[in-house]
């Protein structure tokens, strides 16, 4: 007892003891909604084209918070990187994604609390990623110091971070199928740095991004001659990416195109209904067989049914009307294949031979049914089952000499797999056609995303995008990834306009039709192991 006695007042003579302990965790809590407040501004760049300079500074500030909060331990960094990181990426995906909440809500039928608990965790799974590239950077290249770093620690440090980030995004575009919307790159579109993408694609861009970011970062925390040499760098980096932006890979090939590209904006509730199947068929069916264009083109799944439950003479009469005009049609529709498999598909018609193009990269949930999932799915009340997938290499679609590369949807977040189209020269495509249909989603930010994500698609191949979606945006980007003209969304219309097809390969083209990810996977392992070493060298 009496060794109780005399110890006890040794921690009331330490009276700075609690205030010190409230001070940190009023610091982690601070840090904690910074990150995740940062996470969510940093989201409302995507889709917004003039917004996308700050998606630069959003993130240099979240990477200096990220570098002030470093600790003495490599693992206790580790902890506290991939804290931040993991808050800062639930912020991001959560603002970026919440109108997955529609589908499953509105058009799925799942009760809302569980429908919000979905995008949540689907939320916190994509947020792992930036979280890991946090973990690793904070641990490997941030010996803590309250000194300020000497330029090379500081070069170096930026240089690790923007390499981790990076390989974190191609993982999570990779993993479990990929789920790349939303990436850094992406947001670039409109400024200098989208220079880089028909050098290095998207995770390239992505890549100089992280870096600027960093840079920026790193005006809080070197000494000036570091300062001097990070703004320098920022410099070079804009200037090589603008310079970039007036070379080119590929150069116009032939005469321009008619296109006439379809806008039904048929309410998705309303879309397998048989009762609005007809009014859909005779709108189609009239545009088909009366419209002067080259090539006209219907949203994904125009057609909502299959060729034997459309009318008799159907497709005979658009083809019939379509040869009259000397015209062709791509034609978004569901095909069978074999007796038991069906196909997200689009039909050629109207060309010399019979054309099909069936969708290769399939989106979980909505085309097929992951492992262990089959409950999750029970939950909503969609057409959903599991559709056959097709291959990678299948051909174009040529029309008046150009060829013409069909992507349904979604698998045009994925420019290495359409870069498999020029592993064979014969087949190199001289325009881009995406179908598609948003209606899932509402009248919602992902229209304008998904823009975006069809403009890096040309940046990266240099090659004119035309685009026809049931709800928006159905639009003509030129090569160079500007929007020449789009139908208002949420309308009924007829987008047409003349396409000029070009020829030839960019350097992200010709890399990533050989080697898929692996040419930018390579770059950021030079770059994380260059920039470790000279986080870790000593001020001279």
């Amino acid at each position: 007892m009496g060794h109780l006695e005399r110890s006890a007042p040794l921690v009331s003579r330490n009276p700075t003891l609690k205030p010190n302990l409230a001070a940190a965790r009023w610091r982690g809590l601070s840090a904690a909604l910074l990150a995740l407040w940062l996470g969510l501004a940093l989201a409302q760049t995507f889709g917004r084209p003039k917004f996308g300079p700050f998606s630069i500074l959003i993130l240099g500030l979240f990477i200096a918070l990220l570098w002030r909060s470093a600790a003495d331990s490599a693992i206790a960094r580790a902890k506290r990187g991939a804290w931040l990181g993991l808050l800062f990426g639930i912020g991001w995906f959560g603002g970026a994604l919440w109108w997955l909440y529609i589908s499953m809500a509105v058009y799925g039928g799942m009760p809302a609390l569980l429908a919000g608990a979905a995008v949540l965790l689907f939320s916190a799974y994509l947020a792992m990623y930036p979280a890991l590239a946090c973990a690793l950077a904070a641990a490997l290249a941030l010996p803590a110091s309250r000194e300020p770093w000497h330029a090379a620690r500081g070069i170096g440090a930026a240089l690790a971070l923007a390499a981790a980030w990076t390989l974190a995004e191609v993982l999570r575009g990779t993993v479990f199928t990929g789920f790349p919307w939303a990436a850094l790159g992406y947001a670039q579109v409109g400024n200098p740095l989208a220079g880089y993408a028909p050098l290095l694609g998207m995770y390239g861009v992505g890549f100089a991004a992280a870096l600027a970011a960093a840079l920026l970062a790193l005006l809080s925390q070197v000494s000036v001659r570091g300062a001097a040499l990070a703004v320098a760098l920022l410099v070079l980096l804009a200037a090589a990416g603008q310079q970039l932006t007036h070379r080119r890979w590929t150069q116009p090939i032939g005469q321009p195109i008619r296109v006439a590209l379809l806008q039904g904006n048929v309410p998705q509730s309303e879309k397998f209904q048989p009762e609005r199947l007809g009014p859909t068929l005779n709108m189609y069916g009239d545009w088909l067989t009366s419209l002067r264009a080259d090539l006209i083109v219907t949203p994904e799944t125009g057609v909502p049914v299959l060729p034997e439950d459309l009318p008799p003479h159907y497709l005979s009469a658009i083809t019939a009307a379509l040869e009259a005009h000397h015209a062709q049609a791509l034609l978004g529709i569901p095909l069978t294949r074999g007796a038991d498999q069906y196909t997200n598909s689009i039909l050629g018609l109207g060309g010399p031979a019979p054309y099909r193009y069936d969708k290769a990269h399939l989106v979980p949930f909505g085309e097929f049914i992951p492992v262990g999932f089959h409950w999750f799915v029970r939950l909503m009340n969609m057409p959903l089952g599991d559709f056959a997938r097709g291959t990678l290499d299948q051909p174009p679609f040529v029309v008046h000499g150009d060829k013409v590369a069909p992507t349904i949807c979604y698998e045009d977040l994925f420019g290495e797999q359409l870069a498999q189209r020029f592993r064979n020269p014969a087949h190199a495509p001289n325009i881009i056609a995406n179908l598609t249909n948003l209606a899932w989603f509402g009248d919602t930010i992902v229209i304008p995303q998904h823009l975006e994500i069809a403009r890096m698609r040309s940046l990266e191949f240099q090659l004119p995008t035309i685009r026809a979606t049931n709800t928006g945006a159905t639009a003509i980007i030129g090569a160079d990834g500007r929007v020449l003209a789009m139908l208002k969304p949420f309308t009924v219309g007829v987008l047409t306009g003349q396409v000029q097809g070009y020829a030839g390969t960019t350097p992200f083209a010709w890399m990533a039709s050989r080697w898929g990810y692996a040419p930018i996977v390579l770059l950021c392992l030079l770059g994380l192991g260059g920039g470790l070493a000279l986080a870790r060298r000593r001020s001279s």
